[in-house]
This record gives C-alpha cells, sequence and structure tokens, in this order.
C-alpha cells in the first residue's frame, strides 16, 4: 500500500515536471518565433524598439505582429489587430514588456486588459522610466497571468539599441572591421583594395539594413567615395542614414555621398567651429550638419559627444564601418558594444595600412574587454563577433 502511494506520488511528480517541461518548450518555441518577428523591423522603428508579438490560443497561432515602420502600430496591437475575436482568452509572446504610458499611440498594456488576453509572456522589463514594470504590473492588477524571462539574452541582445539609448544616451555601437591575412585594411597609401568576398559583403549589407544609422571617418570617404546604402536586391529602401565624421567640413560636392543625399538621409558631424557658410552650402544640397564639440585631449571631434547627439536624433543601433582612426577610437575609449571582424585568406602586404591605426589588432582580439563570441566560416572569409567581457 505504501509503495502503491509512493509510485502514485513519483508518477504525479514525473507527469508535473513532464507538463513543466513541455510549457517551457512550447514558450521558448513561441518567443523565438517573436523574436524573429521583430529583427523585421529592426533599422526602421527608431526610435522605438523592434518588437515582436505572438498570440496563441489552444496551441495555435492566432496574430502575429511586429513594430511597423517609424514605430507604430506597436507589435502587440498589430497582433491582436490581425487575431481579432480569437484573441479572447489567448496566450501573449512579446519580446519586450508592453507599454503603459501614452505616447504617440495608447499605452499596449491597455489594448491586451481590454482584449482579454488571459497570460502575457514578456521577455524581458522594458528599461524606459515611463515603463519599467508597470505594463507588467498593469497587467497583473487586471487579473492577466504574467510571466518574465523567457529568452531574455536574445531579447536583450535584439533590444540592445533601446536599452542603450535609454540607460547611457547613445546608440548601441557595432563596428565592422575586414582585414586581410596581415592585419590590413587598404593597400599603401590608403588605396582601396577588395578584401572580402561576395558572401561577407551581403552580410555587411544585410547589416546596414538593419541598423538606423550607418557611420564613416571623412578620410574614409576622401579615399573610398562610398555610397554606403543597401544594395541587396529589393531592399534599397532600408538603406540607414549616413553619418560622416567630418570635423572641418571636407566632403567633396562630388562625392557620392551628397549626390544622393536627398534620397537617402546624410548626416555631417561637425566641429561647433565649422565654417558656417560650408554648413549652409552643405545643407543646400540636402546634408544635415550635426555640430558638436571637440575632443578635448586630441584632434577631432569628442566621440561621447557624437554618439550623444545621434541618440537624441533617435538612433539606437549604430554600424560603424570605417576608417582605422575611428576603429581604434572606438576600441580604446571602449565605446564599442561588438566587433565584427572579417578576416581574409588574402595578405595586401607590410606597407598596407593597419586596421586599428596607431594600436595593434591584438588590442582587440587579445584584450581581457574582449570575449569571443561567435567565429563562422561565411564564403571565403572567416566571421568572428566579440563581446564585451
Amino acid at each position: 500500500m505504501i509503495f502503491r502511494i509512493l509510485e502514485e506520488q513519483i508518477g504525479q511528480k514525473l507527469a508535473a515536471e513532464k507538463a513543466a517541461k513541455a510549457g517551457d518548450s512550447a514558450d521558448r518555441r513561441f518567443m523565438q518565433l517573436a523574436l524573429a518577428l521583430g529583427r523585421r523591423g529592426q533599422g526602421r522603428t527608431a526610435p522605438n524598439p523592434a518588437v515582436g508579438a505572438v498570440l496563441v490560443k489552444d496551441g495555435v497561432i492566432v496574430g502575429r505582429g511586429w513594430t511597423q515602420d517609424g514605430g507604430r502600430p506597436h507589435a502587440e496591437v498589430e497582433a491582436l489587430r490581425r487575431a481579432g475575436d480569437a484573441a479572447r482568452g489567448a496566450t501573449l509572446y512579446v519580446t519586450l514588456e508592453p507599454c503603459s504610458h501614452h505616447g504617440r499611440t495608447p499605452p499596449c498594456a491597455d489594448a491586451v486588459i481590454a482584449a482579454g488576453i488571459a497570460r502575457v509572456v514578456s521577455a524581458i522589463e522594458d528599461p524606459n522610466p515611463l515603463v519599467a514594470g508597470q505594463g507588467h504590473a498593469r497587467l497583473r492588477t487586471a487579473g492577466i497571468a504574467v510571466e518574465i524571462g523567457v529568452c531574455a539574452e536574445e531579447a536583450a541582445r535584439d533590444h540592445a539599441g533601446h536599452i542603450r539609448r535609454i540607460r547611457d544616451r547613445r546608440p548601441h555601437v557595432t563596428l565592422k572591421l575586414a582585414v586581410s591575412a596581415d592585419g590590413k585594411i587598404a593597400a599603401a597609401g590608403h588605396k582601396p583594395v577588395a578584401i572580402t568576398g561576395e558572401a561577407a559583403n551581403a552580410r555587411t549589407h544585410l547589416l546596414r539594413a538593419r541598423s538606423d544609422a550607418v557611420l564613416i571617418g571623412i578620410g574614409t570617404v576622401l579615399a573610398d567615395d562610398p555610397e554606403l546604402t543597401c544594395r541587396l536586391p529589393g531592399m534599397a529602401a532600408q538603406s540607414p542614414i549616413r553619418v560622416v565624421l567630418d570635423r572641418s567640413l571636407r566632403i567633396p560636392a562630388a562625392s557620392k555621398l551628397l549626390h544622393s543625399a536627398r534620397t537617402t538621409p546624410l548626416w555631417l558631424m561637425a566641429s561647433e567651429i565649422a565654417e558656417a557658410a560650408t554648413a549652409a552650402r552643405l545643407g543646400a544640397a540636402g546634408a544635415e550638419v550635426i555640430h558638436v564639440a571637440d575632443c578635448a585631449d586630441t584632434p577631432g571631434l569628442d566621440l561621447p559627444a557624437v554618439l550623444h547627439a545621434l541618440a537624441d536624433k533617435g538612433v539606437t543601433r549604430l554600424f560603424v564601418e570605417g576608417g582605422a582612426r575611428v576603429a581604434a577610437s572606438l576600441v580604446a575609449g571602449e565605446l564599442a558594444d561588438e566587433i565584427w571582424l572579417w578576416r581574409s585568406d588574402n595578405a595586401i602586404g607590410a606597407d598596407g595600412i593597419d586596421a586599428l591605426h596607431d594600436l595593434p589588432l591584438t588590442a582587440m582580439t587579445d584584450s581581457p574587454h574582449w570575449r569571443v563570441r561567435t567565429t563562422e566560416r561565411v564564403g571565403a572569409d572567416t566571421l568572428t563577433i566579440y563581446d564585451p567581457n
């Protein structure tokens, strides 16, 4: 008799554990879908975060949504609209806490409550002080079951731009470096040379599309005359804002960036003492000149001031593509939040341009400040992604 009772108790415990594991697995699966949906909006929703949402009822998806271009409608509202009456009694999976304040749209928490949602699974809390747990609290007060933390690490990475802008008043900075086998980024005299192959270049263009802005120094403009648009098929409209660190406003009138400034935004970060007449001429050509302070210790613009100015204009995700001085300054100042290092198998030669100007590449690759997140082979090149330690 005692053994039978013990067997029943053990069986019930195992069944409960199995059900819990199944529930956890389903929650992760649906949250992974919400994260994938949210990424569709990256680079197109700033200053709002690119959120994803999925509505599930009796194991069936009844609604999906992601933050729309320009930041509204929000993901939750979009999913509720698609679900209609089927949303009542459903579970909402959302990658960021539903907002609880009136902005350009009413609070998403109120829309969730009005729709009769039974349960909300939220990946992370919103650090915005206008929300910061208040959305979750409002849902619980309305009798909705709330769970937080499913796929939290992935959600924090996806919303890194929003989090960084709220907490530190600067964008999340991704630094990209493409180096030869001997650690060079250009041939002698800053002569451009193709380093990475087509597969790596396609990945770079996708990163541009998922960023609010892409930044380079004026040296790269003068050496390469880039356009910095997204050239993947059908994605030209997703090109980011182009930002140039141009302290003295030296950008040539014939540059591709300036010629395309009326179709794809171009921001020139200039010294506060840059010549007003030149700024007016560039403004008339379609560029926007943004004045920031000079660095107190070394020649050039103050990079933290540049990042603050970009955040104040709504940039949350900044992709930095060049050149060597800009990269070195970001690494030395610990202002990069992740680094994408592409390595080619081909060498350029000892007279080539070093990747980090006056710093050895080991200042990044062997630094205790950085750790390897992942390494993969992409076409003919190797990609290593570094995160701060």
